[in-house]
């Protein structure tokens, strides 16, 4: 059934389906927008901020408008005896509710961590015990302690790499594509869970394109918490779901920029002292803005590393040693490196 999705018939089906979802992302987030700035649901800029303007905040609502029902469609309709899925989704729209929460008027440090914590931990509860991200290596218990701390990790990480115009969107995107493009090329080998993660993932990259119309440089409309905590929370179910299938380097690679940026950042933070959970604008990403270049123009330079990220990690499939996922890794990690010393150190003209 995989080898479907890479026909020629399976990749129209899924372009029609991105196109459609995203032309009813922008139309909702047209009305999600109208509505936060009529409540006044705003991000004020301060001294940490890359926006200058009061920006509607929230905007990740209609993201979850969108991909939400249908991606619970897509799981009904393939695994209907499966409800782990809906389980999934549903956990996703309670985090997202925590953090649209936070996003009206500010939540407590540990209560929306330990909304993080509950929501992984539910989620590894429901997980088969023969899909093991570490393949293996070590018992259940290390196993899905491991993952978790990784999984909570990932959805505070992809909510501090939101911080300017279009970013936290386009990595979506990419992410959802490396997901749909491995699981074409991989055959018949992941059976009917990988086609229905294809599927869904094809449907959050288009609800995330539409958003994208309004949230790129100058925003109209920012994600918020809302949408970049529960995104978070999906992606890395799906990227988990990758490792057990027995694809962890692939898996690190989509991400690995995002994942570099926000754990050097924070490794930084923590050598120089610095109070780790507070806001602030020293990621990698932020002080490209800082000496002069655009929004569009980093998010831009993102988006092209972030598709050399898909190709080595097609190529990670295909190439299924420890040998092979090493030069893999490697490969991936010049990239990555690459990317972070062009952003630390590319002049105001700069070209992407």
């Amino acid at each position: 059934m995989t080898a479907a999705l890479a026909s020629t018939q399976g990749l129209i089906a899924a372009a029609v389906l991105l196109l459609l979802t995203a032309a009813a992302g922008w139309i909702v987030t047209r009305w999600v927008t109208a509505y936060l700035n009529h409540r006044r649901v705003l991000d004020h800029p301060n001294e940490r901020s890359s926006h200058s303007a009061p920006t509607p905040r929230g905007g990740g609502i209609a993201i979850l408008a969108v991909a939400l029902p249908l991606a619970a469609t897509v799981f009904w309709l393939h695994l209907p005896g499966m409800t782990i899925w809906l389980a999934i989704l549903a956990l996703t729209a309670g985090l997202a509710l925590v953090s649209w929460l936070d996003d009206l008027g500010g939540l407590p440090v540990a209560l929306r961590f330990a909304a993080h914590i509950a929501s992984v931990t539910a989620a590894l509860w429901l997980l088969p015990d023969n899909l093991l991200v570490l393949q293996g290596w070590a018992p259940l218990w290390l196993d899905r302690l491991a993952a978790g701390l990784a999984w909570v990790w990932f959805i505070n990480l992809f909510n501090f790499m939101d911080g300017i115009d279009g970013l936290a969107g386009a990595e979506t995107v990419a992410i959802c594509v490396g997901l749909f493009a491995i699981v074409a090329v991989t055959g018949d080998a992941l059976g009917t869970s990988a086609i229905a993660v294809a599927q869904a993932s094809v449907v959050i990259a288009g609800a995330t394109l539409g958003f994208l119309i309004l949230n790129w440089h100058p925003a109209r409309v920012f994600m918020g918490d809302v949408g970049a905590i529960a995104l978070g929370y999906l992606l890395g179910w799906f990227l988990l779901l990758l490792a057990c299938w027995g694809y962890g380097a692939a898996a690190l690679i989509l991400p690995a920029y995002f994942i570099a940026d926000a754990t050097l950042t924070l490794v930084r933070r923590l050598v120089t002292g610095a109070a780790i959970w507070r806001p602030h604008a020293t990621h990698f990403y932020q002080r490209a803005v800082q000496r002069g270049l655009s929004h569009a123009r980093v998010t831009r330079f993102v988006a092209a590393g972030n598709c050399c990220l898909i190709a080595i990690a097609l190529a990670s499939t295909q190439v299924v040693t420890r040998t092979g996922d090493i030069l893999c890794l490697g490969g991936a990690a010049l990239i990555v490196g690459w990317m972070l010393v062009w952003l630390a150190r590319a002049p105001a003209n700069a070209q992407t």
